[in-house]
């Protein structure tokens, strides 16, 4: 999926750095990634640790990190997606208001993908009510159509805006693909793992939990997620409301984290509530913090250090804010050994 700060380019180097600081073996530790988007970095862990905790307050996102991080069995799903892919397509929510062809004129989707969005979405809560499915399907299902309704999209990079016309990808006949990864984060080899999935604030959260591994990887700037992908959202609830503005929003949750005057509050308060030993925390050198206020508050705490690593900007940055002449940015990742009870 294309995202705006996933971690898939940087995972590497993200999980070479914990290992560095908190030991190769990580095999009886609590792995904690609160603000967890597509959940790319706890895939990477969930192998490797005793419990990964997966949190993210948009639903499109608990839907995917219930699947990829809550779920274990390998079922056989071909079925169900070959039932799924042969359905007819429907004139519903999805086609009406955001797809070529529908009442609302928004182009997000062509009207044979929106239809089949539609009816897909329809058929897989359909199994759900008549228990044709289990949680673990159904949320796998969620999970695949979510994604492969992504690929088709007739957008530059997000949703808060459509193509005036339909692009080449967003051309093609939707087809749902299975949301698996790799065999082995899969499979039945982690059959006593007891991962917790969330939709929560992260500031709430972080009351309610204790682990020994914090990773954070919090919005950077003004850019509110709810916004850039509410047309997941709406997919992946599929609830009723009225689109609102050209391109359709829907109410969507308002992170302090993306407000200037906010962020460097809900820092400290989440650093100074958090029951882990160590906190690793992603950031960039363009976000509303900067590395020395960052580094000003992980010191009252403990031991801090600073790792950084150069990458290509993610693309959308070209449109959406012209400002932004270099296309290479830093990722810093601040790390704090917290000392419990010792913020100065």
């Amino acid at each position: 999926m294309n995202y705006i700060g996933s971690k898939h380019k940087l995972s590497n180097f993200i999980f070479e750095t914990v290992a560095e600081i908190c030991g190769n073996d990580l095999s009886q530790k609590v792995f904690c990634d609160l603000f967890a988007g597509t959940g790319i970095v706890g895939r990477i862990f969930k192998p490797h640790v005793k419990q990964v905790i997966a949190n993210d307050v948009e639903y499109y996102s608990f839907v995917l990190n219930r699947n990829y991080i809550g779920n274990f069995i390998d079922f056989n799903y071909e079925d169900l997606l070959n039932k799924l892919n042969a359905l007819k397509g429907e004139k519903g929510f999805v086609f009406e208001n955001y797809s070529e062809g529908g009442k609302a004129g928004r182009n997000y989707f062509t009207s044979e993908n929106g239809q089949k969005i539609d009816a897909v979405r329809i058929e897989i809560e359909k199994w759900k009510k008549t228990s044709k499915i289990t949680e673990d399907q159904y949320f796998f299902l969620l999970a695949s159509l979510l994604e492969s309704a992504d690929k088709v999209a007739n957008t530059a990079s997000v949703y808060g805006a459509y193509l005036k016309h339909i692009k080449k990808s967003a051309a093609k006949t939707m087809v749902i693909q299975p949301a698996i990864t790799k065999k082995d984060l899969f499979s039945e080899e982690l059959p006593f793992q007891k991962n917790q999935i969330f939709q929560k604030d992260a500031n709430q959260l972080i009351k309610e939990i204790k682990g020994d591994i914090l990773y954070l990887d919090p919005p950077y700037n003004a850019r509110q997620y709810g916004a850039n992908y509410h047309l997941l959202n709406t997919i992946a609830k599929y609830d009723t409301f009225v689109p609102k503005g050209k391109t359709g929003l829907r109410d969507y949750y308002k992170s302090d984290w993306c407000k200037t005057g906010e962020v460097l509050k809900s820092f400290e308060e989440l650093i100074e509530n958090a029951q882990f030993s160590y906190i690793f925390l992603s950031y960039n050198n363009e976000g509303l913090m900067s590395q020395k206020e960052v580094q000003t508050v992980m010191e009252r705490f403990g031991k801090y250090t600073l790792k950084t690593k150069k990458y290509q900007r993610f693309k959308a940055d070209k449109t959406e804010n012209r400002n932004h002449k270099a296309t290479e940015t830093f990722e810093y990742l601040h790390i704090l050994e917290k000392h419990f009870g010792s913020a100065q």
